[in-house]
């Protein structure tokens, strides 16, 4: 695609270089993006600034930083190339050719069986855009998507930042994680007392998790220490499953009913909850690719509501 806008001729190749030089600040962090070499790149950011007949960075040995006329230009590009890949995206014959990234920062104990499949459906309708994936705490998933670093993320934190925008997905409850053999498999609910007369195994203190449950359980005082804490729900369920103690999960962290070794208990007096959402900076529209995954996992949570009502 070329532009020839009074007079004006630059190549589409030509803005998604200058976009990238703009979101990576680096030439060669750029030209790994787009797929072809420093000098390519250098050659094609030269060429968009003859045609335009001023420059669009300044050069340093050690930074790249736009001019003025940079900044106002690179807004253009942005909302052109935007719009372009918005369109491509919706034409089916063409969206399967789109390339492009998204980059999505989610708690590992919503990533690790909520996403996994979402992911595989969104790449059979866009198999050239590239889903990065940032398996982090609840704290690290909010830093990246403060920091940009992440298009948008999924977690239970961020409600209540005031330049995060938190749109709720579904609530869920811990349930005490057991195995199948376990003496706690056998009932239909248990307190979090009856939980901790068993050897058990628990988050540490720099889990988000672990925040929320020592809010929401300050009257509760387990009688012993828990065997072994790690930072991540998935690995506390490999512990479970060991044999080394029982956990409080999230239920959406706990594998299929049909897994042949784990099992899951509702927790009682108190039930707690936490709130799983979507959360995007405020005022900060998504890119084309990246809001197409957003409604992918939008509409996933809407039909999975739709069966669990009817």
């Amino acid at each position: 695609m070329r532009s020839t806008l009074v007079g004006i001729n630059f190549d589409l190749t030509d803005l998604q270089a200058f976009r990238a030089v703009v979101e990576l600040g680096s030439f060669r962090k750029a030209a790994e993006a787009v797929s072809i070499s420093q000098p390519a790149l250098s050659r094609r950011i030269d060429k968009l600034e003859s045609a335009l007949g001023v420059p669009l960075f300044e050069r340093t040995t050690r930074s790249v930083t736009l001019t003025t006329v940079g900044r106002v230009f690179a807004r253009s590009a942005e909302q052109l190339l935007d719009d372009l890949d918005a369109a491509l995206l919706g034409i089916r014959d063409v969206a399967s050719s789109r390339l492009g990234h998204v980059t999505i920062a989610c708690v590992p104990s919503v990533a690790y069986y909520f996403l996994p499949n979402l992911i595989a459906s969104y790449h059979r309708r866009f198999p050239r855009i590239r889903v990065k994936l940032l398996d982090a705490s609840a704290n690290e998933v909010l830093g990246a998507v403060i920091s940009g670093e992440a298009d948008f993320g999924v977690s239970f934190m961020g409600s209540q930042e005031p330049g995060i925008e938190f749109k709720l997905l579904l609530q869920e409850r811990f349930v005490a994680a057991c195995r199948r053999d376990h003496p706690l498999a056998r009932k239909k609910r248990a307190t979090w007392s009856e939980l901790y007369e068993h050897d058990y195994v628990s988050v540490d203190k720099t889990s988000g998790n672990r925040l929320l449950l020592d809010q929401a359980l300050s009257a509760v005082v387990p009688h012993a220490s828990s065997v072994c804490e790690t930072r991540h729900v998935t690995t506390l369920l490999g512990l479970v499953e060991a044999g080394l103690g029982v956990a409080a999960v999230p239920s959406m962290a706990m594998p299929g009913r049909d897994h042949p070794i784990l099992t899951s208990v509702p927790l009682v007096e108190p039930a707690v909850q936490r709130r799983v959402g979507i959360i995007k900076r405020r005022g900060r529209p998504l890119t084309p690719a990246a809001e197409a995954f957003y409604r992918t996992i939008i509409e996933a949570r809407r039909r999975s509501a739709a069966r669990r009502d009817a």
